[in-house]
């Protein structure tokens, strides 16, 4: 072969490697992509269902998602306001006088049901946990700023909860049947992807959600609503769209278990057969080789009822023979039987199921400890496994508070100091001071310790050396916020110094009643 040969072979770089189509480990192997509406959209609708499924039915998908919410929102992000001192000229006393007062005031919004959830079923930190939730089994949840009056409640702000299905793109029954999720908004030109309309540029304009969920058995004509993606004078997000993207101009999410769902499925179907043979196993007949005739006056020893011969569930049939706990059976003359041996516990389940774990852990950046909550290496090694699971839940956290607490919270502001609740001068002129007081934190579940001494230790050390602040270690600790423990510190102290105080003249009195006792004998 010729050098040119050679090139147009295409045989040089990757065409030597991954790309070969002449080498016999790729026969076969030509997988196709297309675009990320294509390769996504069209096939989401199967992926959430086995997401779900596999959610509520596998133990090791279960605690994938459970530990994923556990740490990365627990109870419920908390806000800190971080109003930017520097551009507003504030001092830090003023600053900190700011940040209680919109606590005070988020609080009274947040802590309850019927103020911030249009539904009145979660407050906003169980909403944080539905919403994050509903991302790791279904791929995205949506989030739709509304309106109404509460009482005892200044705010009208009030946040639903959409699940994923609900999102689509207006059709006929058929085409949704047939995996078409691909439309036009007939009035403006712009294509929709599975519910989400974007313009000539790939901009989200808006989104289309239906009142009935697809399949679902009801009575209700399906119809859909449109709902632009931001207000037209406000530039407030009027839908929050919670999903983390993998692919450049991908409108819909995939569910957090898709790289997994093969190997989840059949890990538990292997888990189940192990139980069912080991049920088997357990089980104890004895089998009864008898000359008598069958039928009336035979030995009814596979009756199921009460024991009586009149009863209607004896049976006299000698071929029903059943497998249970203490089963007794008759057999026909001749007849005998022969037991497979299983032999359960199978040996190599434990090993085999703790491999499968450790691959699918690594998939989902959770260590295989975690994921199946068992701890018996050394500290170093555990220690290093949540390190490392902690860096993808931080990661997380940090998405999912960009998506939705953060959004949430510059609303609610914007509300509290049109109200009149919050003050905050040129926040509705100066777009530099706007983002300079809507600057916030948000604190979650800490790691935890493996060994408090040492790393409480560690972290004074790194206070002591300019590498963390006191605020940053309560954090990292035990979740808890630096300010407020100052100040219930300071009060607890106060309380303490004033207990001692009285303790003192309680003393000194009765020393003076002691004295004046000794004069007076």
């Amino acid at each position: 072969m010729t050098q040119n040969n050679l090139h147009l072979s295409g045989a040089k770089g990757y065409g030597q490697a991954g790309a070969s189509h002449t080498r016999r480990v790729f026969k076969g192997f030509n997988p196709a992509s297309g675009s990320p509406h294509e390769d996504i959209d069209d096939n989401n609708y199967t992926l959430r269902q086995r997401g779900r499924m596999l959610t509520m039915s596998s133990p090791i998908a279960t605690s994938a998602v459970k530990t994923n919410r556990t740490n990365t929102i627990g109870l419920g992000l908390k806000l800190n306001p971080r109003p930017d001192r520097a551009v507003l000229g504030l001092t830090s006393e003023q600053a900190k006088e700011w940040e209680r007062g919109v606590k005070a005031e988020f609080r009274m919004w947040a802590e309850h049901k019927q103020r911030c959830d249009i539904t009145g079923i979660n407050d906003f930190y169980m909403m944080q946990q539905l919403c994050f939730y509903s991302w790791l089994a279904s791929g995205d949840v949506f989030v739709v700023r509304k309106e109404g009056e509460t009482l005892n409640c200044p705010y009208t702000l009030k946040l639903h909860v959409i699940e994923a299905d609900r999102c689509s793109t207006p059709s006929d029954g058929l085409a949704y049947a047939i995996g078409i999720t691909e439309g036009k908004n007939t009035d403006n030109g712009n294509c929709i992807y599975d519910g989400v309309e974007v313009n000539k540029d790939g901009g989200v304009v808006a989104y289309w959600f239906r009142n009935t969920y697809p399949y679902q058995i009801t009575y209700e004509k399906t119809d859909w609503v449109r709902i632009e993606a931001y207000g037209e004078k406000t530039g407030l997000p009027n839908v929050m769209h919670i999903m983390n993207t993998e692919r450049p101009e991908q409108y819909r999410g995939v569910t957090y278990l898709a790289p997994i769902i093969e190997p989840l499925l059949q890990l538990k179907r292997y888990t189940e057969a192990e139980i069912m043979a080991a049920v088997i196993q357990s089980f104890f007949s004895v089998f009864i080789k008898s000359d008598a005739p069958a039928g009336v006056g035979g030995m009814p020893y596979n009756e199921v009822g009460n024991g009586q011969e009149d009863d209607d569930q004896v049976s006299y049939d000698p071929n029903e023979y059943e497998m249970g706990s203490g089963n007794i059976n008759v057999m026909n003359p001749g007849e005998s039987i022969e037991m497979a041996e299983p032999k359960r516990p199978n040996n190599g389940f434990e090993n085999f199921f703790k491999a499968m774990c450790k691959q699918i852990g690594a998939a989902l950046e959770i260590p295989a400890e975690l994921l199946i909550k068992e701890f018996t290496a050394s500290y170093s090694a555990s220690r290093a496994a949540l390190l490392e699971a902690w860096k993808a839940f931080k990661m997380y956290r940090s998405w999912f508070t960009s998506s939705f607490c953060k959004p949430v919270y510059e609303i609610w502001l914007s509300e509290a100091i049109a109200r009149g609740r919050v003050n905050a001068p040129g926040f509705f002129s100066d777009p530099l001071i706007r983002e300079a007081w809507i600057g916030s934190e948000w604190i979650g579940p800490s790691q935890g310790q493996l060994d408090p001494v040492k790393e409480v230790n560690a972290e004074i050390l790194s206070i002591q050396n300019g590498l963390t602040t006191h605020e940053a270690a309560a954090a990292k600790i035990n979740g808890s916020d630096w300010d407020t423990n100052i100040d219930q510190l300071e009060m607890e102290f106060r309380k303490i110094d004033e207990l001692e105080d009285r303790l003192s003249q309680m003393a000194m009195m009765e020393e003076e009643d002691d004295s004046d006792s000794e004069k007076e004998l």
